[in-house]
């Protein structure tokens, strides 16, 4: 992904949750409300940890924040090489596949009531 299209100057406004093993960050994601839901995105876990539950951990994480801040649906941007996370996390996929940076993708959503 280019460095400018992660800048959207919304950083302020979101909650960021990171996973961290020691002193060192190990994973992170940004949840953003949008009225009624949150836009869960930036989600990344180091590449030699991952398939080690640190994403499934930071999904919980992000389940139990938007709860707690009154939200009942998180909406997100999955890489299609990824989605098998989501899917085991509960996220199911809403549309057609798109192309998003020039990585393939997929809407998916999470009801949380």
């Amino acid at each position: 992904m280019a460095f400018e299209a992660d800048r959207d100057g919304r950083d302020g406004e979101a909650m960021h949750l990171v996973a961290v093993a020691g002193e060192r960050v190990i994973g992170t994601c940004r949840l953003l409300p949008a009225g009624a839901e949150v836009r869960l995105g930036r989600m990344v876990v180091k590449a030699a940890l991952r398939g080690g539950g640190v994403g499934t951990r930071l999904l919980e994480a992000a389940d139990r924040a938007c709860v707690e801040l009154g939200h009942d649906l998180v909406v997100l941007h999955a890489q299609v090489a990824a989605r098998a996370v989501y899917d085991r996390a509960g996220y199911v996929q809403r549309g057609a596949p798109f192309v998003e940076q020039g990585i393939e993708h997929v809407t998916m959503e999470k009801a949380l009531a």
